[in-house]
């Protein structure tokens, strides 16, 4: 059974536009997370980028994550394990 999911992106009508108010910032940053998100771009993408570039993504989203996300969200939103 699948647990990730992107239906944001099926249905998404709105901007693709950043600075005109936060509901369309909201949803612009929704969009490109999961259009960044979706396996063919990313596998194309990763192995262009450099070690420094990977290890920026990773720890920009890390702290997104521990400054945003209780432990049990994490588990529950993030990981999906439990």
């Amino acid at each position: 059974m699948k647990k990730d999911t992107h239906n944001f992106i099926q249905s998404y009508q709105g901007l693709g536009a950043f600075g005109m108010d936060r509901e369309t910032d909201e949803q612009t940053i929704m969009f490109y997370l999961q259009k960044f998100s979706e396996d063919t771009f990313m596998q194309t993408l990763v192995p262009r980028l450099s070690d420094a570039e990977l290890e920026k993504i990773y720890h920009c989203i890390h702290e997104f994550l521990k400054q945003h996300i209780s432990e049990d969200e994490y588990h529950e939103l993030f990981l999906k394990d439990r």
